[in-house]
C-alpha cells in the first residue's frame, strides 16, 4: 500500500469511525488519531478518457462524468475540476507528469481509455495513480460491455477506485428493488421497479393493478420477495427478476406479510396473522414445510437474520410497547436489545454482522438509526415527519431508507445517508419512492 494516500484516507477513515463507533483498519505500523468529527474528502483528478476514434469519443465522456458522480456521491472523494488541471492525459500509454498534479493537490490520479471494437462492444481500461508517492495504486484493469451497459462499466471503475483507496467493500454495481409511487397520496398506484443504485435505469416489474409492499432481494440479486394485495388481502409472491413472472409462495393460512429471504437464500421468513395475532414463521422454500418461530399474544413481524444465518432480529409489542428483539434462527427465547425512548421497528442486520438498522418514532418524529446488535451505541442518522424502512448497501456503509413529506399533498422519495449521518442525500427516481431493498453487487 502507498505510504502517502493510505496516510490521507487512513486519517478519514479513523475519524469516520469516531463518528460511527467502529473500528478503522490500520495498514502496518501507521497510526492516526483524529479527534475532531471534520474529515476532508480526499482530492482527485479525473481527466476524460482517451477515446479511441470518434465513436467511442461519446462514452468516454459518459463514462467520466458517471465515474465522477460514483465517487463525489459518497463524500469522501473532492474532484478537482479540469479547468485546473496543468497536464493533459492524451494517451493512455503516456508517462504521468506528476509534478502537474501535485502542484494542484490532487492525491489520486485517475486515468482511462475508451474504445470500440466495431460490433457493439465498449472496452475501457483505467489505472489510478497515487500523486504524491509518483506510482501506480494496484494494476490497471480492463472491462468490457455493450453499449446499454456504460454506466454499469463506469460503476465497476469507480468501486476499484473506491476500494483500493478506502480500503472498503464496493457498492456502486448495485441495484435497489423499491415500490414506486405515481397519483395522489389518497389515490396512489404502488409498481415494483428496479433500478441502479443511484436511481438510474428504472425498469418496472408490476403493472400497478394492485398494491405491493416492503419487496426484498433474494442474496443472489435474482428474485424479489413482496407483499401484494391482489386477493383483496397481504400474500407473499415471489418474482423473477430476468423475466418478471411471479407466483404465490404457499406459507399458510391468514394474512402474510413481511418476508425476507435467509443468507443462502433457502428459507423465507415473514409474519402470518390469525385474529389479533401476529407470530413469524420460517418455510423452506425447496420442501414448502414451514414452522413457527415465535408464539406469543402480541404482534410480531419484520424479521430480519443476521448474515450468518444464526439470529434473527425483529420488531414486537410483547413488552406493553414496538421494541426489538433478537432471537435464534430455530426460534427460541429471544432477547430485548432496544430500551430507548420510543418506539422502534423495521429492523434490519448489516452486511457486516456488526450493527442493525431501524425506524425509530419518539416525540412526534421518525428517524433512521443504527446500534450495535447487543442495543448498545444506538444512535439516531436521520430525522423528519416519517423517515423509515431502512436498506443496507452491500458493503454496509450506506442505507438507504424512504421519506415522506407532510400534508395532503405529501410525497415519498428515497434518501441514502451514511452510517456517521453525514452525507443525507436524495436519490433521483422518475416519481415517488418508498420500500427500498438494496440488492448485491452484480
Amino acid at each position: 500500500m502507498v505510504r502517502y494516500l493510505v496516510r490521507s484516507v487512513t486519517a478519514f477513515l479513523v475519524g469516520l469511525a469516531m463518528l460511527t463507533g467502529m473500528a478503522a483498519a490500520q495498514d502496518g505500523p501507521l497510526r492516526i488519531e483524529i479527534t475532531e468529527g471534520v474529515v476532508e474528502p480526499l482530492p482527485f483528478a479525473l481527466p476524460a478518457f482517451v477515446a479511441q476514434g470518434a465513436e467511442a469519443q461519446q462514452y468516454a465522456e459518459q463514462i467520466t462524468q458517471v465515474i465522477s458522480q460514483d465517487l463525489t456521491g459518497t463524500g469522501l472523494f473532492r474532484e478537482i475540476p479540469r479547468s485546473s488541471h496543468i497536464s493533459q492525459i492524451s494517451s493512455f500509454g503516456s508517462p504521468v507528469q506528476f509534478s502537474d498534479w501535485r502542484a494542484i493537490n490532487a492525491q489520486a490520479l485517475i486515468t482511462g481509455e475508451v474504445s470500440s471494437d466495431g460490433s457493439g462492444r465498449v472496452v475501457v481500461k483505467f489505472r489510478i495513480w497515487d500523486v504524491f508517492a509518483g506510482q501506480e495504486l494496484g494494476q490497471g484493469l480492463q472491462f468490457s460491455a455493450g453499449t446499454d451497459g456504460l454506466r454499469r462499466l463506469a460503476h465497476k471503475v469507480a468501486d476499484q477506485v473506491y476500494t483500493r483507496i478506502t480500503g472498503e467493500d464496493p457498492y456502486f454495481d448495485s441495484r435497489v428493488v423499491f415500490v414506486s409511487e405515481t397519483g395522489p397520496k389518497d389515490n396512489r398506484s404502488k409498481r415494483l421497479a428496479i433500478m441502479d443504485y443511484d436511481g438510474a435505469n428504472v425498469r418496472y416489474l408490476t403493472d400497478g393493478n394492485a398494491i405491493v409492499l416492503a419487496p426484498r432481494f433474494s442474496p443472489t440479486g435474482d428474485r424479489v420477495l413482496y407483499t401484494s394485495y391482489e386477493s383483496g388481502s397481504p400474500s407473499i409472491r415471489v418474482l423473477s427478476v430476468g423475466d418478471g413472472g411471479s407466483r404465490n409462495l404457499q406459507v399458510g393460512q391468514g394474512m402474510t406479510f413481511s418476508p425476507r429471504f435467509s443468507p443462502n437464500g433457502q428459507t423465507v421468513v415473514y409474519s402470518q396473522s390469525e385474529g389479533s395475532n401476529t407470530d413469524i414463521f420460517a418455510m423452506d422454500i425447496a420442501t414448502g414445510q414451514s414452522r413457527r418461530l415465535t408464539s406469543t399474544p402480541s404482534i410480531e413481524t419484520a424479521p430480519s437474520f443476521s448474515p450468518d444465518g444464526s439470529r434473527i432480529v425483529f420488531e414486537s409489542d410483547r413488552s406493553g410497547t414496538q421494541q426489538l428483539y433478537v432471537m435464534p434462527a430455530s426460534g427460541g427465547e429471544a432477547q430485548r436489545i432496544s430500551f430507548g425512548q420510543g418506539r422502534y421497528g423495521t429492523p434490519v442486520w448489516s452486511p457486516r454482522g456488526d450493527m442493525i438498522a431501524f425506524t425509530k418514532q419518539n416525540a412526534g418524529r421518525f428517524h433512521i438509526g443504527v446500534m450495535r446488535t447487543d442495543g448498545s451505541e444506538e444512535r439516531l442518522l436521520t430525522a423528519s415527519f416519517l423517515d423509515e424502512g431502512p436498506t443496507w448497501a452491500p458493503n454496509g456503509r450506506v442505507i438507504m431508507f424512504s421519506r415522506e413529506t407532510q400534508g395532503a399533498q405529501g410525497s415519498s422519495s428515497l434518501y441514502s445517508v451514511d452510517i456517521s449521518g453525514r452525507n443525507l442525500q436524495r436519490v433521483r427516481t422518475p416519481s415517488g419512492g418508498s420500500d427500498p431493498s438494496w440488492g448485491p453487487l452484480q
